[in-house]
């Protein structure tokens, strides 16, 4: 169960300082021992940030990564990355980042890296502060930017040839003493509406078999955030009830972007589990005053006990200023505090 009711958390992203984007544009400028400080300083603003606006859960931001996603395909053997970008030109979009093609057997002698970030935010994060947590990527989301080949016959095919690689990173994350992991999973969402949702479920719950009842366990669902841009259908219908057979403690759904469309279904996830709603909008610059955090949880609660809610970003912040992601989570934390006191 979760230390607090109404428990403020994060997905897992956060912006890069100014001064990260700019050193990740001129990375020869710079030696080994100069990136390594560059990582852990990031890290160090990310948890400063997040322990700032008072969060009950937080996690290194990413800082380390390359998107959300994207620099997990640098730790596989067996691709040639980027090898085809379907469009360089015009409105933003997911056809502009690149596809990899498979070129051997895919393998991941190193681990995914997740262990070692986790391992850099234990050292970095304040003693006996807010709990921390690690988010990876699931098997179907990093199978998208795979081509099939002969070997790989199909986006299965190569989801399959995932699951030990990131059980693995999991089972890592664990004995490193992990007590919270998000398995990221929206490419499940984005696509449940055309799918085998049954699938979905049996790949979701291979991949995390070995460390369900051993860390609190969750998942990530939502619709796509490509600069401000959505990818998927954006309905929840299409999931349940078969995703209600997720081997999780926690199910996080996006919902202010959407306007807290589907807000009843946030009652079918609560008889089986904990549930996270997205209550502030990551791809939008309107700052959400503390009473707006604090009216859209009492429209929560009219669905799911205060015991079995979290409240969080739709999305990773990766894709909002910092500026704005700072005033977003403290009215968020502040907003949470509040509906606290009428408990």
């Amino acid at each position: 169960m979760k230390d607090n009711p109404i428990r403020t958390t994060v997905i897992g992203s956060y912006p890069f300082p100014a001064w990260l984007e700019f050193s990740t544009n001129n990375l020869e400028k710079f030696g080994e021992a100069d990136l390594i400080e560059m990582q852990e300083d990031a890290v160090k603003v990310a948890i400063h940030d997040q322990v700032t606006a008072g969060l009950d859960v937080i996690t290194d931001g990413e800082q380390t990564r390359f998107d959300f996603n994207l620099s997990f395909y640098g730790y596989i053997n067996g691709i040639e990355q980027n090898s085809i970008i379907p469009r360089k030109w015009g409105p933003p979009a997911h056809d502009q980042r690149g596809k990899h093609r498979i070129i051997g057997e895919l393998l991941a002698p190193n681990g995914l890296g997740v262990v070692e970030e986790f391992k850099k935010l234990q050292k970095l994060a304040p003693p006996n502060g807010p709990v921390l947590k690690a988010s990876v990527p699931g098997p179907f989301t990093l199978s998208g930017r795979l081509l099939p080949n002969a070997n790989y016959k199909d986006r299965y095919a190569i989801t399959e040839a995932l699951i030990p690689i990131v059980r693995k990173e999991l089972e890592g994350l664990v004995a490193a003493g992990c007590k919270e992991i998000t398995v990221d999973e929206p490419s499940m969402s984005c696509y449940a509406y055309k799918s085998d949702t049954k699938r979905f479920v049996n790949i979701f719950n291979d991949t995390v078999e070995s460390i369900y009842g051993k860390t609190r366990l969750s998942t990530h669902l939502c619709f796509g955030n490509f600069k401000g841009h959505a990818v998927g259908y954006r309905k929840l219908a299409p999931m349940f009830p078969d995703f209600l057979d997720f081997k999780l403690d926690e199910m996080h759904v996006e919902m202010a972007n959407r306007e807290f469309a589907e807000i009843e279904m946030i009652s079918l996830i609560a008889k089986k589990m904990d549930v996270a709603v997205g209550i502030i909008d990551v791809k939008n610059y309107y700052i959400e005053t503390v009473k707006d955090i604090q009216e859209r949880i009492e429209l929560c609660l009219k669905h799911v006990p205060a015991d079995r809610l979290s409240v969080a970003p739709d999305c990773g912040l990766s894709q909002t200023a910092r500026w704005a992601a700072k005033q977003k989570l403290g009215n968020m934390v502040l907003g949470a505090m509040e509906a606290r006191k009428n408990l």
